[in-house]
């Protein structure tokens, strides 16, 4: 009789721990995602570029300058570096829409290809969308690229060990104006950099001293500086 009680009490002992354990798997199961796939924010692509294209102005005042259209335009996730990507993104900066996909054309950069297409998307957004007149009278106003979402693969080596390799992505964005391109400025030569940089670092101010506290402190040159230092010598000697 009291082995027969036994058998019965663990029997309900082992189906109530049956019933439990299925109640946390299911409630564990609910809490864990569905997918191992990454689905955070800092993946989600915000499209803050291409949002600027639906900007309303209000209507132009008699008398007010006339506003060109503006086109941006971008393509994201490209197999491509995003520093060689940067060369040929300055490269066609500044230029007309004609002269920038002739010098693409005629580039052997894998990148120059992929900017030419996204151009030419650029160029028939602009004609569809922006109520654009003529397809030449644009002008890149933007060209930059960026980092996009690198992904982390194995590198396997010799005798079980690995390494960590990336596979690189970047994103290419543009914004073509239509008018005619802008006069680009001359470059500057390195004397009138150095020059510049002198006179900023004349102009800073620095606390505690005779110019921060109001006083007129005559301009010094390189020139008295060595007539100074030629006068001590002479002094010296």
């Amino acid at each position: 009789m009291a082995t027969a009680i036994r058998k019965s009490l663990g029997a309900l002992w082992m189906q109530n721990l049956r019933e439990n354990l299925a109640l946390g798997l299911l409630s564990s199961h609910d809490v864990l995602p569905q997918s191992h796939i990454h689905r955070t924010a800092s993946l989600d692509i915000s499209q803050k570029w291409e949002k600027k294209n639906k900007i309303v102005y209000p209507p132009e005042l008699p008398g007010e300058p006339w506003r060109p259209a503006e086109i941006y335009h971008c393509r994201r996730q490209i197999k491509y570096s995003k520093d060689k990507m940067w060369y040929l993104a300055k490269l066609v900066r500044g230029m007309s829409i004609d002269q920038a996909l002739a010098q693409l054309e005629f580039s052997d950069k894998k990148g120059a290809q992929i900017i030419k297409e996204i151009l030419l998307e650029a160029q028939d957004m602009a004609m569809r969308d922006h109520n654009v007149e003529f397809r030449s009278n644009l002008y890149i106003a933007e060209s930059t690229s960026g980092r996009g979402q690198y992904l982390k693969r194995i590198r396997y080596h010799g005798r079980g060990r690995f390494g960590i390799m990336e596979k690189v992505y970047c994103h290419y964005f543009v914004k073509l104006v239509e008018g005619p391109s802008p006069a680009r400025e001359a470059p500057k030569m390195a004397v009138t950099g150095a020059k510049e940089y002198v006179q900023e670092l004349r102009n800073r101010t620095i606390i505690h001293t005779l110019r921060c506290r109001g006083m007129q402190i005559p301009q010094c040159t390189d020139y008295t500086i060595y007539f100074l230092k030629t006068d001590k010598l002479k002094t010296k000697a």
